[in-house]
């Protein structure tokens, strides 16, 4: 459901692309300038919204970040004290939370806001909603 208000957007339909193990989130205008080009060719088209590993799994980057946060369930909101230490890859603590959606899980994927309301980046939830308020 979160991926067809991606795909389906207002004005013009987007979609969603592989290429080289990549996936890349194109409006069908750029979809239909990138085939004119030789597949060998092309390096890049589109926003890149992940990668698939040679195991087969797939990883999100942070290009994707700007639309994740859009239509992300579950946000946590950092505080000033400890968003720089986020940026930096360090864990953000009880004492660095700021705020937390109602309800979350425990190990939920979650968007990192600053105070601010500015997405910074994403990660999974150590703790639910309920842990991180006693």
């Amino acid at each position: 459901q979160d991926l067809a208000r991606l795909i389906e957007r207002k004005g013009e339909q987007y979609v969603f692309r592989l290429h080289k193990q990549r996936v890349y989130y194109l409006s069908e205008t750029q979809l239909r300038h990138a085939s004119s080009f030789n597949k060998e060719k092309l390096m890049s088209f589109g926003t890149m919204f992940g990668k698939f590993t040679k195991s087969g799994k797939f990883r999100l980057t942070i290009h994707c970040l700007n639309f994740i946060a859009k239509y992300a369930k579950y946000k946590v909101w950092v505080k000033a004290n400890s968003e720089m230490s986020f940026l930096y890859g360090h864990h953000i603590t009880k004492v660095g939370l700021g705020r937390i959606t109602e309800n979350t899980p425990q190990y939920a994927g979650v968007v990192v806001y600053n105070m601010n309301g500015i997405p910074l980046g994403f990660g999974i939830a150590s703790q639910s909603t309920e842990l991180c308020a006693k």
